[in-house]
């Protein structure tokens, strides 16, 4: 009962001092210190025997561990995004996609910029580097105000492109090793539940913003943001075609490389943006180096997050939660849903919530004879909502290390969007394959 306690107490107290603006690399190994300490977890290696579970061995695991898998790519995308903002590739491209599509659709035109990335394979964090410098003219274009930015990003990359039939993304491919399905499992009631996403989804956003407009926000300019001049810039098609050569390049390597493919296409995108473009760069050096700090600053918060739930699943409440989530009576869909959806919350992690789950409710649900395709499906979005809670790594990553906003000023629209519709989504998905629709 007290390790339950320091469990769910210790991902509220994680959820609040996020929402209250504290350093996350303090706030998550004080959280995961909480939760230790209510569930007798030893604290430090030397008190246990070799490979036994401890606070600061599974914290710094899990810590260490993220950065290792994903240091090179937080590193490159960070660099591409303030390369393209440097030589003025990304205002060349925003100011394109206004001229034809007019300023009213500029929150459209990120999220179908993001879209593109994430169904082409461009890992979620990256997405948001990358089209980050377009979405900051785009709202400076418009005068919208800046703190929804960080939920256009989220809404174009988590939702309706991450969990669908066909997206290159790992909530999409870890059902098939335990299902023995395929990445188009079930694209019937996906393609349903994807336009039923992105035509609510985007509703809700352009009417939170609206709303916001006629209370007086507006765009409120920094220090930090690239300067507005009147200067020459390059052809937008100088700046279309690095996103494009990063989105080839990861389809082409996706298959052979997997999650490595992600450091060929960015540096391919760094070296287009550098070769058709050099001449109109500031510096480029200094881009380079302002995209390293960004990076490490990202990296690190989002580390941090990972390594609480290092040590989360390591105490005995991790085991009793994730069993009576995956003992859940009733539909196998209704079941697994929301096993995978829980899980996710409480390590803030989608993939993660997936591969805890599937292994304990795939054998279990194959054998009462669920259609896998169904299963695979419903696991997959449902994977994309409860993980989007305040704590998540994208989330942390997207609000402060990339947008520089406040999860007091930006969360709520995110939640929104990321939270509450994929939920819908997942609703919609049972509903449909309860009727027999793709099975």
């Amino acid at each position: 009962m007290l390790s339950m306690i320091g469990l769910v107490g210790g991902l509220a107290l994680l959820i609040y001092l996020t929402m209250k603006g504290m350093n996350l690399l303090v706030a998550g190994p004080l959280c995961a210190l909480f939760v230790a300490i209510c569930s007798g977890l030893p604290l430090f290696p030397q008190l246990v025997g070799e490979g036994e579970a401890n606070f600061v061995g599974n914290y710094m695991t899990g810590f260490s561990g993220f950065i290792s898998s994903w240091y090179l790519m937080f590193l490159l995308g960070a660099i591409f995004g303030k390369v393209m903002e440097d030589s003025g590739a990304a205002d060349s491209v925003s100011k394109w996609i206004v001229s034809k599509i007019g300023m009213k659709r500029a929150v459209m035109a990120i999220v179908i910029a993001c879209a593109v990335l994430t169904y082409g394979g461009v890992s979620l964090f990256v997405v948001a580097f990358s089209v980050y410098p377009m979405a900051v003219s785009l709202f400076r274009e418009a005068d919208l105000p800046r703190r929804f930015i960080p939920a256009a990003l989220a809404f174009g990359s988590v939702t309706f492109t991450m969990t669908s039939a066909g997206s290159p993304e790992i909530q999409n491919w870890i059902p098939i090793e335990y299902l023995g399905t395929s990445p188009y499992a079930g694209w019937e009631v996906s393609l349903i539940v994807a336009v039923f996403m992105i035509i609510f989804g985007y509703w809700w956003l352009r009417r939170m913003i609206t709303k916001a407009v006629a209370n007086g926000e507006k765009f409120v300019a920094r220090e930090n943001d690239p300067i507005t001049e009147n200067k020459v810039l390059p052809n937008p098609l100088f700046g279309v075609i690095p996103l494009v050569v990063v989105l080839i390049i990861s389809f082409v390597f996706h298959d052979s490389l997997q999650q490595s493919a992600l450091i060929i296409a960015l540096l391919g995108g760094v070296i287009a943006t550098y070769l058709l473009n050099r001449t109109y760069f500031k510096s480029f050096w200094s881009a380079v180096s302002e995209g390293t700090l960004g990076a490490l600053i990202a990296l690190g918060n989002t580390a941090a997050v990972v390594g609480f739930g290092g040590v989360a699943k390591a105490v005995p409440a991790f085991e009793v939660a994730v069993d009576a989530m995956t003992s859940i009576p009733g539909s196998p869909l209704i079941g697994g849903a929301i096993a995978v959806s829980v899980i996710a919350g409480m390590t803030g992690s989608a993939s993660g919530g997936q591969a805890i789950a599937l292994p304990l409710i795939s054998p279990h649900y194959m054998d009462m004879g669920v259609n896998p395709e169904a299963l695979h499906r419903v696991v997959s979005i449902s994977s994309g909502a409860l993980d989007s809670l305040p704590h998540n790594g994208y989330v942390v990553t997207t609000i402060r290390g990339i947008c520089g906003e406040s999860h007091k000023d930006a969360y709520n629209p995110v939640g929104a969007l990321t939270v509450i519709v994929p939920l819908l989504g997942v609703i919609l998905a049972i509903i449909l394959f309860s009727f027999g629709l793709g099975i």
